[in-house]
């Protein structure tokens, strides 16, 4: 009786995804594992959630910063109906008589210092249009690639995307855009959370942003600042910038068609990220051109803009005629301070480009929208347009 029981569980949860049909609760999310029905959303961006635990005596769902108890039914199926969601992506947990776990039904994601289940909550299919995939235009290529670290003694992984066209001109060199992570996250994020490569190869189909390689590595802040023990706020995360400009640059250049100047090299990241993209570019100015920051956690201001990085922008003229692109973004329901840094600079004469992200908070929409924003800024002025 109890493997017909689970039977008829499985079928309710299971079978209807393939064949492309709704369920009573909503649409299976994208982001579940093949087959999967739950979790769902439906129209309102309210999500359904179920789970079939017949030995537990409390299930809840944590997500987007709230638990929400789930209901179980005579044959041990446990299931619950958000509140309306913030439309992107978003980690979650299922916690089980007090344990946090992912949900079997969710594919697995690197957030929160942990392995994580997601889920997208859906926008309108012409919103979301910039990052989806489109089955009519070229698509490069996502590599995972290895190096060892002299500085770590030990190997390391970063991902490479390399445009549509890359593999078949041999004599073509492309600039290169160094895309980081945030505290908690990983070098997988921006291909599987942010939809970078979808998000490039349109807008090089649509001719809006120049052919480029994209470099995504572990920005050395995979953890919650705090879980190691003794290290200070200004120590998180800062041995990245010698290996990147040591030795994954270097790597990156011996392998890969690469331009080599300055002004073929940006930087940028998502809130530590864009953290250390600061800490990394204006720093080494004759390496970088092109700056980005999203939901950058950049505290400079505290101290005053005359004394942020060596006084770099205590000369504005001088700043002005080195930095090609400076950008800063942010959602509009976050509070991470870069309309004041946007606001500071712009007083101080540097020029710079903000963009604000109308109705997200700190999550991964915003950095969709902040990287669609800023690819079409960056390497403009250089010779290759000129490259048949």
């Amino acid at each position: 009786m109890k493997n017909l029981i689970l039977s008829a569980v499985l079928a309710l949860s299971f079978p209807l995804q393939s064949f492309g049909l709704s369920l009573a609760e909503g649409t299976p999310a994208v982001t579940n594992i093949p087959q999967a029905n739950y979790p769902c959303v439906d129209s309102d961006s309210r999500a359904t959630f179920r789970l079939f635990a017949p030995e537990a005596k409390d299930v809840k769902v944590d997500i987007c910063g709230t638990r929400y108890d789930m209901t179980r039914d005579g044959n041990g199926l446990w299931s619950v109906t958000t509140n309306p969601l913030v439309k992107g992506f978003h980690y979650y947990f299922l916690i089980i008589d007090g344990v946090s776990v992912i949900d079997p039904a969710s594919e697995t994601f690197y957030g929160c210092g942990r392995k994580a289940g997601g889920i997208e909550i859906p926008e309108d299919e012409a919103t979301a249009a910039y990052y989806s995939f489109d089955k009519n235009i070229a698509h490069g290529q996502v590599r995972e690639c290895r190096y060892y670290s002299g500085l770590e003694n030990s190997e390391r992984r970063c991902f490479v995307y390399t445009p549509a066209d890359y593999d078949k001109d041999s004599s073509r060199r492309y600039p290169v855009l160094y895309l980081q992570h945030g505290m908690g996250e990983d070098e997988r994020g921006w291909h599987q959370q942010g939809k970078m490569a979808n998000i490039l190869d349109n807008q090089i189909a649509a001719g809006k942003c120049v052919p480029m390689i994209v470099v995504m590595d572990n920005g050395n802040c995979d953890y919650i600042f705090g879980a190691r023990e003794g290290e200070t706020r200004d120590e998180f995360g800062a041995s990245f910038t010698p290996i990147m400009l040591n030795e994954l640059i270097p790597f990156i250049e011996k392998n890969f068609r690469t331009y080599t100047d300055r002004d073929n090299r940006a930087m940028a990241g998502l809130s530590w990220g864009g953290h250390e993209t600061f800490q990394t570019t204006l720093y080494n100015l004759d390496k970088f051109a092109h700056i980005g920051a999203f939901s950058g956690a950049l505290f400079f201001l505290s101290d005053g803009l005359e004394n942020a990085y060596r006084g770099v922008f205590n000369d504005a003229a001088a700043f002005n005629s080195r930095v090609r692109t400076l950008f800063l973004g942010m959602g509009t329901e976050e509070n991470f301070g870069s309309d004041s840094i946007s606001k500071a600079l712009a007083e101080a004469g540097i020029n710079h480009t903000y963009y604000s992200s109308e109705g997200t908070h700190h999550e991964w929409l915003t950095w969709r929208r902040c990287l669609n924003e800023f690819l079409p800024l960056i390497f403009k002025q250089n010779e290759y347009l000129t490259q048949k």
